[in-house]
Formats: structure tokens, sequence, C-alpha cells
């Protein structure tokens, strides 16, 4: 049987009509299950299979909310309530530290590549040993919400659920113990701050949103809303004409403090949903649209929350590895795309962009194309003494205004070390030879 998008509706057709595949899901669910769908489930996650019969009949009630109506109802006023938005914030951050260059790595130009590869894996440690003393205690990756515009408008920290998913799986390529372990921290946190039936929000003055959504889904796999498949229907109907998914996921009681960004279709969020839901009838609008922005050159001014091209080529990559079939017919014009951003010293723009331009190559099978010793040595050289890399602008609304305050921007050096890493994992897998 063709497995459906929705896993749910999968289960419940095949228990129609095998009758033995039934008694298995009525008496042993978790075996039946991962057995039916090749996956695994969260150990720690009780799942029930009731059978009606004529004569009982079951209601299921989902979960509670996160939130209290009291909570909601303020969540309601938050970007007018200051005091509201504090609390979405966290400690004020510190001024952006000025980037010094390691003159040793920088200068080691005639290193051979084994010996570039173990710096490489040393080069990898400390930028772990550096992470792992920005994540909380909860496993909650943290954040600068800082202003493009005017750097004297106050910086401050943020946690929110997307931070910790789009810095994870980036890690999730280092095999080193110190990142298994943050990994493991960080699934269970984004497992605390999910929403029926598997959405997230950025903040909580904010709706629901999908790229905050597909970037947890694909963390926390496991979960048994995820592995279910609970989401995807509100995902799919939250489509537009064109059958492009579009960010914010408006319901009812949700805050109406963004609905202008309703009719926002981003590539990148696009991209995202896609690596999660996988290549279905159901996402091949969004694919073919995908496809013709970067094929025919308009990406241009195509992204609300991610300002470089690179971050798009990069999500783009990422979707194509994880959902193949999917965009395959992109896979040989998104290398070319990606090439041609690189300069006559073969790096793509800051260190950020570069370590994204590697690992999106590396998922589309052309990292052989680029130089791997000498962007190895460019990516150390950019690391400072501590293990961090320079914060940088990751992503944020580079289209909205607030008043004088500018254009919000979000980035660390938490969220740059993590790209760097992956991007380090890639060249020394090439170095070494593997």
């Amino acid at each position: 049987m063709k497995k459906r998008i929705d896993s749910v509706e999968s289960l419940l057709s095949k228990a129609g009509e095998d009758s033995e595949f039934r008694q298995r899901l009525i008496a042993n669910p978790r075996e039946a299950i991962e057995k039916e769908l090749g996956v695994m489930l969260a150990e720690d996650h009780e799942i029930h299979v009731h059978e009606e019969t004529c004569n009982a009949t079951h209601l299921v009630l989902p979960p509670r909310g996160k939130f209290s109506a009291a909570e909601r109802e303020a969540a309601k006023a938050g970007t007018t309530s200051l005091d509201f938005l504090r609390k979405t914030m966290y400690d004020p951050a510190p001024p952006l530290r000025p980037h010094s260059v390691d003159r040793t790595i920088a200068r080691a130009s005639v290193a051979t590549p084994e010996a570039l590869a173990k710096a490489g894996r040393e080069s990898i440690r400390r930028g772990l040993e550096f992470l792992e003393s920005t994540i909380d205690e909860n496993g909650a990756w943290r954040c600068v919400r800082f202003n493009t515009a005017d750097p004297d408008i106050p910086r401050h920290y943020e946690k929110p659920p997307f931070i910790s998913a789009f810095c994870v799986l980036a890690l999730e390529s280092c095999d080193e113990a110190r990142a298994r372990a943050m990994c493991a921290a960080t699934k269970a946190y984004l497992v605390d701050t999910i929403e029926y039936p598997g959405l997230w929000r950025y903040y909580r003055h904010l709706p629901l949103d999908l790229d905050s959504a597909a970037l947890c889904s694909l963390v926390i796999g496991t979960h048994p809303w995820i592995s279910l498949r609970r989401n995807v229907s509100q995902m799919l109907e939250n489509r537009d004409e064109e059958g492009r998914f579009m960010t914010w996921l408006h319901a009812e009681d949700e805050p109406d403090v963004a609905p202008p960004f309703r009719i926002e279709a981003d590539p990148v969020v696009n991209a995202n949903v896609i690596a999660y839901l996988g290549d279905y009838p159901e996402t091949r609008d969004a694919q073919r649209w995908l496809e013709a922005l970067i094929a025919e050159g308009k990406l241009e001014g195509s992204s609300k929350w991610y300002p470089d091209t690179v971050a798009i080529y990069y999500a783009a990559a990422r979707a194509m590895s994880r959902a193949r079939p999917a965009l395959e017919r992109l896979r040989p014009i998104l290398a070319d795309r990606i090439l041609g951003l690189s300069d006559d010293k073969g790096e793509f723009g800051n260190i950020l962009g570069t370590a994204q331009a590697v690992s999106a190559l590396y998922n589309i099978g052309a990292l052989e194309s680029v130089d791997a010793k000498r962007l190895a040595q460019v990516l150390m050289g950019s690391q400072r003494q501590d293990g961090s890399w320079p914060e940088l602008l990751a992503f944020g609304d580079q289209h909205m205004k607030w008043g004088v305050a500018g254009r919000i921007g979000h980035g660390s050096e938490a969220v740059t070390s993590a790209f760097c890493i992956e991007a380090l994992e890639r060249l020394v897998e090439i170095l070494a030879g593997r």
C-alpha cells in the first residue's frame, strides 16, 4: 500500500483492509506502527489504540493548551505592551564583539590535507566546548535580537524553539560526544515546547508558524505526533491558491498581530516544509514554485526572512537531501548557482555564508567542486581563541518597520558556530579521504 502524506490515515486505511494488521495494531501499537511506517517512536511517549464498536464510542479530547486563557489574552496585545514583550526577551545582550583572526591557521597554506583534517577536528572540538557554554540547562539555544539599521538600539538575547532547531539541524552532522549530548538535550527542550498537534511559535505573542514547525519537526522526528504526521493537515490547509505554503498559521483564538504576513510565501519556509513533509502530490506545487525561482534566477528579494541568497540555496539543498526525490531536478542548477556566488578567493561572502555554501554543496553531492583545503583554512582562521565564530545576521524581517526602530535582525556567535562546525565536518570528511 502506498503511504499517504498523513500517516494516521495510512494506518487507519490499512487497518480497515487488513484484519491481521488491525489485531497487531490493537495488541501492540508501538511495534505495529514502527514496522508499518519504518520509524522509531520515542520510548517515553505512551501510545494507545482504541477500537470503536456498535456498542462503544470513544471521544478523544486534545491535550490542554500550553498557555492559559489569561496568557493567550495577554499575548493578543503583545506588540503594543512593552511589559509583555520583555517576557519574550531575556537578558540584554552585550555589544557585538570585534572579530579577530587566528593567524596561525590563516598562514597554514602549505599544510597537507591530513594535517588540515586533524586541525579541523580540533577546531570542531573547540567550537563544541564554546557551544556547550552557551546552551541553557533546558537545552535551549539562544540568539541575539538586534537592529540592523541602528546599532545603538538595545540588543537582547532570545530563546524561541526555532533557534534551537535551526542550530541543532546543523550540529547533527557532528558525531562528537559533546554534540550528541547537546542535540539530545535540545530535542527534549523542543518536545517540552511543542503545541498540539505538532506545531510551534517563534514568540508567544505571534501566531504558530510553519518555519518553526517544520524545523522543530525535523529535529524530534521520533515524537509520535511527528512520526504519525499529526500536524500535516494544518500545514496543508495553510497553502495559497498556487499550492505554496504560507508562513503563519492563523486561528480564531490566535493573536491578530501579523495579518499582513499571511499573504507571504517565503522560499526558505517552503523548502523547510518540503524537507519535513517529503515528496508527495501535496507538496509538488511548492516544489515547482521553488524550482522556478532558482532556475529562472528570481531569488533576489524573494525571501522576507533570509537576507542572503546562499541561505535559500542552503535550505533548498537540505530539502533535496532529506526529501528525495523532491527538488531532484534542481541538483545541477543548484550546484552552478552556489558556485557562482564564490569570489576570486573561492569564498562565499562572510563566514556564515561560506559555511552554508559548503554544507549545501555537500548535500547535493558537489563539494568536490571547491577547494576543500582552502575553505577549511578560511573557516578555521575565522575561529576565535574561545572556540566561537563571529555573530552575523542569520535571518530577520528585512521589510517590517518598527517606527524609528528600523529593521529586526537575528544572529549570534552560537548560531554562526553551529553552521561553521557543520561545514568543517563536511570538509574534514573530504580532506581525510573518507
